[in-house]
């Protein structure tokens, strides 16, 4: 059984953005720039964005962090982005979600300057990635095919299974899919018979939010498991997939935590440098 290591992986990417970017401040380029704004105090999000500073800094990414309190109005909260938008030392605004309740969501990302948009949820990027066309791609997806590749785990002629449809994951997942290959599934909550289209696949996505919902009996022999899932349980966090029982069984899969999340946070630097150099023209 190969351990997809997404801890590890993300590492030697960060190593390698961390040269680049040295490499181009050394020619006297200024560092990559990227805004974070977090709205309220949801103790997730808190984690999630110390995380993801913690990693700019690491990289070289100098990031503006924008915290923002619970009772922010929309004009606020679009006058910031709007702001964020003309500054030419900002290559990338991350908007960090869920926002409190009372604000609208996606107006705010439609607002961010595709260009900046380096989490890759602006309709124009979600739609040049349905085209096939060059652009920004959502983080989670995007860093699951990297780290398959880096694993030389090639799903062109597969047949994939992504359970979960969501914006974020599900939906952008099943097209990058497409376009390296696969023949691709999409399973939901309505889907009959979830375990037969489970069991026909040779890589599996499990983008459910439902803890151990994956099991082993679900699963062929040999099949590539990738657990995109983090539930909070008596027992700690546990991925959408009963890892224990599948790992003995399956040819490769990704632990949880340790797995999917640290391509997540590697994947947005890629894209804030990838805009760096488009707004650089480097």
């Amino acid at each position: 059984m190969i351990l997809l290591d997404g801890k590890k992986t993300s590492l030697e990417i960060r190593q390698e953005l961390k040269e680049k970017i040295k490499a181009y401040m050394a020619k006297g380029h200024r560092a990559p720039g990227l805004a974070v704004i977090l709205v309220g105090d949801d103790p997730a999000s808190q984690v999630y964005v110390r995380n993801k500073e913690k990693a700019c800094a690491d990289v070289g990414i100098v990031s503006k962090s924008f915290r923002l309190s619970a009772d922010t109005s929309q004009q606020e909260l679009e006058s910031l982005i709007q702001k964020l938008n003309k500054e030419a030392e900002i290559d990338g605004i991350l908007l960090q979600l869920p926002l409190p309740k009372g604000l609208d969501s996606q107006r705010c990302l439609e607002l961010i300057s595709p260009d900046k948009d380096v989490d890759g949820f602006h309709p124009q990027n979600v739609g040049k990635l349905m085209l096939g066309l060059p652009g920004f791609r959502s983080c989670t997806p995007a860093g699951i095919m990297t780290l398959l590749q880096r694993y030389n785990l090639d799903p062109a002629g597969k047949k994939a299974v992504v359970i979960g449809r969501s914006n974020i994951v599900g939906k952008p997942l099943a097209l990058l899919l497409l376009q390296a290959n696969a023949t691709v599934t999409v399973c939901h909550s309505r889907t009959k018979d979830l375990t037969k289209e489970v069991l026909d696949a040779d890589f599996v996505f499990a983008a459910v939010g439902r803890a151990k919902f994956v099991k082993a009996d679900m699963v062929k022999p040999g099949a590539v498991i990738v657990d995109v899932g983090i539930n909070r349980t008596e027992q700690g966090l546990v991925g959408d997939c009963d890892f224990e029982a599948l790992k003995e069984k399956v040819l490769a899969i990704t632990p949880v935590p340790g797995g999917v999340g640290p391509m997540t946070i590697a994947q947005l630097l890629v894209n804030t440098f990838g805009a760096y150099k488009q707004h650089l023209n480097l």
